[in-house]
């Protein structure tokens, strides 16, 4: 069994490397345009921005933030919301520059979050990012890029059966496993929030004195 999901995903990837490498590299470069953004902002924004800030690590060690399940009910609907917009946009030619705008759009909030923790903050900031953001993001990027690719690959596809009428293959049974694989990252993406609700504001609270 493990060989055989080794082989889908060696095939999956090889098939579709291409797009795996623009989604990556679109994303990559979401993260260093957010960075930059955090250099441009006016003293004034980035102090109001400090300001919030402060006050949420304030609410963090006065255990005064929302209930752990608020936030992972929250974060999870949050986290569906956007990947199943991706996937909805994958159902339709049109919606292509909407997902690269979605991806490299998460890519700019990662870039300006860690960004903003640095530029403010110094190595504390590095670290509390490091502790408080790094670990979920080891898991939701790789959502991210996937959903993306396969949302691309999917529209790609119907465009080349419907409008170019390449070589037919029935779509529906390729409908199904792309209804399958949003099924399955929820597994994954209840995981992230379960981590952001739960051990995440622990973490930071240690790091953000």
């Amino acid at each position: 069994m493990k060989q055989k999901v080794k082989a889908f995903v060696l095939q999956h990837i090889q098939e579709h490397l291409l797009i795996y490498t623009f989604i990556t590299g679109l994303f990559l470069m979401g993260v260093v345009f957010g960075a930059i953004v955090v250099n441009s902002l006016s003293y004034e924004s980035k102090h109001d921005l400090y300001n919030y800030l402060t006050r949420f690590f304030h609410e963090l060690s006065n255990g005064t933030i929302a209930e752990p399940q608020t936030m992972m009910r929250e974060s999870l609907m949050n986290y569906m919301q956007y990947l199943g917009f991706i996937w909805i946009l994958g159902l339709s030619i049109i919606g292509l520059p909407l997902i690269f705008i979605l991806i490299f759009l998460k890519g700019i909030v990662l870039g300006f979050t860690v960004g903003f923790l640095v530029n403010q903050m110094g190595f504390h900031g590095f670290i509390v990012s490091l502790a408080g953001v790094f670990p979920q993001n080891l898991l939701i990027i790789p959502i991210y890029v996937v959903t993306g690719t396969v949302a691309v690959a999917f529209s790609l596809k119907m465009f080349r059966q419907l409008l170019m009428k390449t070589k037919q293959q029935p779509l529906f049974p390729q409908f199904i496993k792309y209804g399958l694989y949003m099924l399955s990252i929820t597994c994954l993406l209840v995981v992230v929030s379960c981590y952001e609700a739960y051990l995440s504001p622990l973490i930071i609270r240690l790091f953000a004195h």
